[in-house]
């Protein structure tokens, strides 16, 4: 069985991290966000079919022909055009069922095995909270009856988790479709179309992990979960008067000095260099080649490649792009008097992310002078700078 992975989309609502990289190579707990999803169907599928679009030549040039023992193959989508429109880019690499899987999500091995097993056509759900932020399903005796996207008194619980098993016909509801109101081909109206020619539709329910990660704080709810399950391998340098406490893995070419304590779940990866008298804890992830240097804490954030911290800095619930350099005594705020959630904006509007901590999110080769002082729920463009003693309370332009 074939597995279509859509890995075309810029991720706008990730910006600033997306601006300098395609959405699918965000590191979330050490690694590009589409090797989760890749990895969690390796084992059921004997090829892999990559839709590609943005920064194309980049995920080609990090996942190459094979992975693990899979072979890659990939279809270029030139105009991100929806997601029935990335299905059919796909049509004649196609001879049988095959899945579909969104690059961007992390999930459980069980359900994609659970799709890759199911008979004709199938959509994965999931019970929600709150369907009406989602597509939200409609079950007749465990078939699906019915799809709305978003409906203000939703029919069900039921959340459509963006995964599906396809027979070819698939291909023939997508010509049928017509361009949505946001001017794209949704796969979800191909769906309806199928259910209107009578075909079968299983659904195929999910209560594991599932997380849709296309906003900037969800990177670290991914890593949460993620390193939630991280075992203890110490194959980097670990001087003495170092403190390792819970799960921690300091990867080889990694180097962990005098004085430092880390409480894990922590990931230190290849090239990083920490301390002496540092403070790593929560979850998270210290990407290759950065730098957290003396006297700095981090809590529960995700450092991009060749991110540095230099010293007396405090960085918490946050992630930073790679080449990040924060001056000496820079702060982050990340709870507000109030107690309230943070907010964060996201092409252009407010929104609640449902944290009660949140720091700030750092595109690439940002810089601050020393003393400065960062607000939660700030986002920094690339390349970004402040001038000593400079406190940001607003966004800076994406």
């Amino acid at each position: 069985m074939k597995a279509v992975v859509l890995a075309a989309g810029e991720g706008t609502r990730l910006r600033p991290l997306t601006v300098t990289r395609p959405k699918p190579l965000v590191p979330v707990a050490g690694r590009p966000l589409v090797e989760h999803v890749m990895d969690a169907s390796s084992d059921v599928v004997d090829e892999f079919v990559l839709v590609v679009g943005y920064g194309a030549e980049n995920v080609q040039s990090r996942i190459g022909s094979e992975f693990g023992d899979t072979p890659v193959s990939y279809v270029e989508q030139r105009e991100q055009r929806g997601t029935a429109h990335a299905i059919a880019c796909v049509r004649e690499e196609i001879n049988g069922q095959f899945l579909v899987l969104n690059g961007d999500v992390v999930v459980d091995q069980s359900l994609v095995s659970k799709l890759a097993t199911s008979s004709g056509h199938a959509v994965a759900t999931m019970p929600v909270d709150d369907p009406s932020n989602y597509g939200v399903v409609s079950v007749d005796d465990e078939a699906l009856s019915g799809l709305v996207e978003k409906p203000d008194n939703p029919p069900s619980s039921l959340a459509n988790l963006g995964l599906y098993a396809f027979e070819p016909a698939i291909f023939e509801a997508i010509d049928a479709v017509d361009e949505s109101e946001r001017g794209e081909y949704e796969v979800t109206d191909a769906v309806t179309t199928l259910l209107e020619w009578g075909e079968t539709v299983s659904v195929v329910e999910h209560d594991g992990t599932w997380l849709d990660v296309g906003r900037p704080w969800e990177i670290i709810e991914a890593t949460e979960r993620l390193l939630s399950e991280l075992g203890q391998s110490i194959e980097g340098i670990v001087e003495d008067r170092v403190t390792l406490e819970g799960p921690v893995v300091v990867e080889e070419g990694a180097r962990v000095r005098d004085g430092t304590y880390i409480e894990g779940p922590v990931v230190v990866k290849a090239g990083a260099d920490v301390g002496p008298n540092a403070y790593v804890r929560g979850a998270t992830v210290l990407g290759e080649d950065s730098r957290v240097g003396n006297a700095v804490e981090v809590k529960n954030s995700v450092l991009f490649p060749e991110a540095t911290v230099g010293h007396l800095s405090y960085v918490g619930d946050s992630v930073l792009g790679a080449g990040v350099n924060f001056g000496a005594g820079t702060k982050v705020a990340n709870l507000r008097h109030d107690d309230a959630n943070i907010r964060m904006r996201v092409k252009g509007s407010s929104v609640d992310t449902g944290r009660r901590k949140l720091g700030v999110v750092c595109g690439d080769d940002v810089k601050t002078g020393i003393n400065t002082s960062l607000n939660a729920g700030v986002k920094l463009a690339r390349g970004a700078t402040t001038t000593p003693g400079e406190t940001i309370m607003e966004d800076d332009n994406e």
